[in-house]
């Protein structure tokens, strides 16, 4: 079950991001569904699971072509919130055909969703026969609301934390499993490095099981925590990444690969205490500058392989 942002993407590329007061041309146009979770679960879906999805869309074209397109990819919509009045959410995507980076400008919905469109009913309904739970941390209110259910029937959560936002730290503390932005985990702690940031998460939030940080083309990085009912070796966690970029197989530099430390005591610099656990590294498939199209939902597809 996922529960978060679906919306329509208006994307357009061009031969270069303009600059204020510029008129272009775009080289190519599409209007494609959109939105984290949405994009998410139909990673799921297009990979075998069933997914189910909370949302909220207007009864406007766009919403009806949100709803369309999930249904088609396997997505079952029946606990998406169909607003009488109001627009469904949409994004305008300027993908810069040189960098390939793309910049999104977000419309939100509105009216936006409350929790009390979730009636007790549904959410029993929409949380039957499930075993995982996703947020992207949209839908704040409504997001504590299904988090606090699923809690409370021991249903594990997923949590994707791309930046803060409102009532972040209050899914931070439900959650089982954390997937993050390269630059979350340093924002959210202020530790000087990303392994350092992620000792500090797992120090924190004492119900995450792993924390995975995806680093676009330099691959992903995890630190999973492990029982620590054993006398572990001690090391400090930016000198075990370092012995882990070593050990990357340079014969398979063109293929993604993964390699993982054994399960130790780690610290890290100006953090008081340690976490038990192994820090894994993955490398990602190196793609010809000319084969790259954008990087639109690229965190979202990864989080889809992850669930």
């Amino acid at each position: 079950l996922g529960c978060g942002a679906v919306s329509v993407d208006f994307v357009s590329v061009v031969a270069s991001y303009p600059k204020p007061d510029d008129k272009i041309r775009s080289t190519y146009a599409k209007i494609l569904g959109g939105g984290n979770a949405g994009n998410t679960l139909t990673c799921a879906s297009r990979l075998g699971l069933k997914p189910k999805l909370i949302s909220k869309v207007a009864d406007d074209p766009q919403g009806k072509g949100i709803l369309e397109e999930l249904k088609a990819d396997g997505v079952d919509t029946a606990h998406i919130i169909v607003s009488d009045g109001g627009n469904s959410p949409f994004t305008y995507v300027i993908v810069d055909d040189q960098t390939k980076t793309r910049t999104c400008i977000h419309t939100p919905g509105s009216p936006p969703m409350k929790p009390d469109e979730l009636t007790d009913h549904n959410l029993s309904a929409a949380l039957d026969g499930v075993s995982l739970i996703h947020f992207d941390g949209r839908l704040p209110d409504t997001a504590i609301l299904v988090a606090r259910e699923a809690s409370r029937r021991g249903i594990p959560i997923v949590l994707d934390a791309e930046k803060k936002r409102e009532g972040l730290d209050d899914l931070l503390k439900y959650s089982t499993y954390l997937v993050c932005s390269k630059k979350f985990p340093q924002e959210w702690t202020g530790a000087g490095s990303i392994p350092s940031a992620l000792v500090d998460i797992l120090m924190k939030l004492p119900n995450i099981k792993f924390v995975t940080v995806t680093l676009g083309e330099d691959g992903c990085l995890m630190l999973e925590r492990s029982a620590g009912d054993v006398e572990l070796e001690e090391r400090d966690v930016d000198e075990l990444l370092e012995s882990l970029k070593l050990k990357q197989d340079d014969d398979f530099a063109t293929l993604p690969s993964t390699v993982a430390s054994k399960e130790v005591k780690l610290r890290a610099k100006g953090i008081i205490g340690c976490v038990d656990g192994r820090l894994v590294l993955g490398s990602a498939e190196k793609i010809p500058a000319a084969e790259v199209v954008d990087t639109t939902g690229a965190g979202d597809a990864f989080i889809g392989a992850v669930l």
